[in-house]
């Protein structure tokens, strides 16, 4: 019998900022300080975190492409971009930009604002524009940090960008970065030992006839993959 905790109602935005949510415009200095960003996680990640990382020739040298990542804590995002060979776009929930510094240091490296639990569709239209124009894009299918430890139902709005982009997805699993484990070692003044595990390319090509079916099994086959690349533990309602 399963021990695990059930999973809590997804969180839905409460505060609708709709002028927040467009496709960064990749400017010089926008280019210049995500490159620094980029250098800035890998040396934070490399103080606090033991990473090792499987599977990085399944990345593309460029896009369009969706990197699906499963979400465990504060520290999923450092440890996968340190791990890329460069920095990616990225669809983060809006409730950040209201942080104290943080929230206009993300905003200026650019991220697609989004609000959850409801139909956002300027954030689909921005990550829609980002794929037409080649970017690759990081997005969590879960919709927010694991309440349970593991694999929580995936959204399909990572389905609806991959078939209407005509974009492959990408699954990244991530071991390790539970926030008790990363912060537990760094008051014992050790690194958390974490691992980074990238899938191989997924095409969620319509195979179909009803648009709604088309949607569940592409998210399923993303989900699955994604299960695929942790253990036993981590892989929840998709064991």
């Amino acid at each position: 019998m399963s021990t695990m905790p059930p999973s809590t109602p997804k969180p839905v935005t409460e505060v609708w900022r709709p002028e927040l949510t467009r496709l960064p415009v990749l400017t010089p200095a926008r280019r210049a300080f995500r490159r620094f960003s980029h250098g800035l996680a890998k040396t934070i990640a490399g103080l606090c975190l033991n990473i090792t990382v499987e599977g990085i020739e399944n990345l593309p040298a460029y896009g369009p492409a969706l990197l699906a990542i499963n979400h465990l804590g504060d520290a999923d995002v450092a440890a996968v971009i340190a791990s890329l060979p460069y920095p990616p776009d990225a669809l983060s929930k809006v409730e950040l930009y209201d942080l104290p510094i943080l929230g206009k240091l993300i905003d200026y490296y650019g991220v697609i604002w989004l609000h959850r639990g409801q139909p956002d569709r300027r954030a689909l239209r921005a990550a829609l524009d980002g794929l037409a124009d080649g970017r690759v894009i990081l997005i969590a299918p879960e919709g927010r940090y694991s309440t349970t430890g593991a694999l929580e139902e995936g959204n399909d709005g990572i389905v609806f960008l991959a078939t209407k982009a005509h974009a492959p997805v990408i699954p990244i699993g991530i071991i390790g970065t539970e926030n008790e484990n990363v912060y537990g070692h760094l008051k014992r003044f050790k690194r958390a030992p974490v691992q980074i595990r990238v899938g191989k390319m997924l095409r969620l090509d319509e195979q179909a006839t009803g648009r709604k079916e088309a949607l569940e099994m592409g998210k399923r086959m993303v989900m699955k993959a994604l299960a695929s690349l942790l253990p036993e533990r981590y892989r929840g309602v998709y064991s």
